[in-house]
C-alpha cells in the first residue's frame, strides 16, 4: 500500500488520480502516525520551500517521513518534495530541510544561462540519464518530462540519477538507498510519467 503524504502543500487529488489510472490503489494519509504502516510513500509539494517544511512540522509529518526513510522503505519524493529531501535550500533565505541526501536547492542562476530563458522553468524538457535506477526502468534517455520550478538541486555526482539542462545542467532525478527524489511531475508527463509512478509501485 502507498500513502501520499498530505501536509497541506501538494497537488494531491492529481497525483491520487494518476495512480488511479495505473490501477493502483493509494491513501491520502493525514495522521502522521499512521505513515509507520504504509509499503512506500510518496511526497508531493507545491509551493515555497520554507512554508512546506513548516507545515510538515506543524502537521508530525517531519519525524514520520525521516523514520519512514530510516525503515528502509520506498520513499519518492517529487518536485519541491523532492527538494525538501536535501539539507537546506535559500529560497527566500535559508531553511533547513529532510537531510535525507546531502545537497542543497538554490536558484537557477540566470548569468549562466547563454540565451534568455525565463524562470521559473516550465513545460517538457528532456532528462538525460546518467546511471541506472528502477524508478526509470524503460524510461528512454532523452525522454521528455513536464517540469514546474524556479529552484533547483545541487549535490554530488553519486546521487544523480538523470540531468535536464535550462540554461545549464542540473539534477532532475536522484536516489540515495531507498530515497528518491524526481523534479519534474510525473503526475503530469502523460504516458512516460505514469510508466515512472508504475515503476515506484514495483520497488
Amino acid at each position: 500500500m502507498i500513502g501520499i503524504v498530505d501536509y497541506h502543500m501538494g497537488n494531491l487529488r492529481s497525483v491520487y488520480n494518476a495512480f488511479e489510472k495505473i490501477g493502483e490503489k493509494v491513501d491520502i494519509v493525514k495522521d502522521a502516525d499512521k505513515l509507520k504502516f504504509y509499503d512506500k510513500i510518496f511526497l508531493p509539494g507545491v509551493g515555497a520551500f520554507g512554508d512546506a517544511m513548516k507545515s510538515l512540522d506543524e502537521a508530525g509529518m517531519k519525524e514520520a517521513v525521516l523514520d519512514f526513510a530510516r525503515s528502509g522503505k520506498p520513499l519518492l519524493g517529487v518536485c519541491l518534495g523532492m527538494q525538501l529531501l536535501f539539507d537546506k535550500s535559500y529560497e527566500f533565505g535559508e531553511t533547513k530541510g529532510l537531510g535525507l541526501i546531502s545537497g542543497e536547492i538554490v536558484e537557477f542562476d540566470k548569468s549562466k544561462f547563454q540565451t534568455k530563458l525565463k524562470v521559473p522553468h516550465m513545460g517538457w524538457n528532456e532528462i538525460f540519464i546518467q546511471k541506472k535506477s528502477p524508478l526509470l526502468k524503460d524510461i528512454k534517455d532523452e525522454t521528455y518530462l513536464y517540469f514546474v520550478h524556479s529552484f533547483h538541486a545541487t549535490c554530488k555526482d553519486d546521487y544523480i540519477v538523470a540531468n535536464a539542462n535550462y540554461g545549464y545542467s542540473f539534477p532532475s532525478v536522484v536516489q540515495k538507498d531507498n530515497v528518491f527524489g524526481f523534479q519534474p511531475h510525473p503526475e503530469k508527463s502523460h504516458d512516460n510519467g505514469l510508466k515512472i509512478l508504475k515503476n515506484f509501485v514495483e520497488l
